[in-house]
């Protein structure tokens, strides 16, 4: 084979596979997203549990606190919940008469807090000493 026929054969090898790229590059961009997207609900779900145990923290304080109890767990609680998230709140303070506890629930929100909310409930559990025990 001459060298003049091997750079044709070449050339139209290359000619045959113009637009190759573009096409795998379209076929891939589906993948890509629902792979990112995949990956950002499971970054937004163990976000969801750092909120829980800090709602349920501040709850906890604030009941504790003198002169607190449910009504101050509650309400820390609602100042607590970032925007977009709802919250099931229990300011029980707890069996025991030195420790107040709060427990808060919060709705796994799907892609982007305030939209929509899976099925599934994250729990942040907290307790903090009572200032003056009763």
């Amino acid at each position: 084979m001459s060298p003049g026929a091997r750079v044709r054969g070449i050339r139209s090898r290359a000619e045959r596979d113009r637009g190759q790229v573009v096409v795998e590059f379209t076929g891939m961009v589906p993948i890509i997203l629902v792979t990112l997207a995949a990956i950002w609900q499971l970054v937004l779900t163990g976000y969801t549990f750092t909120v829980a145990g800090n709602v349920a923290d501040e709850g906890a304080r604030a009941g504790a606190a003198k002169g607190g109890g449910p009504g101050a767990c509650a309400a820390a609680v609602a100042k607590a919940v970032p925007d977009g998230w709802s919250a099931d709140t229990d300011c029980s303070g707890g069996g025991d008469p030195a420790v107040f506890t709060a427990t808060v629930g919060l709705k796994v929100p799907v892609l982007f807090p305030g939209a929509l909310n899976f099925g599934f409930t994250v729990h942040g559990h907290a307790g903090a000493a009572r200032e003056e025990t009763p």
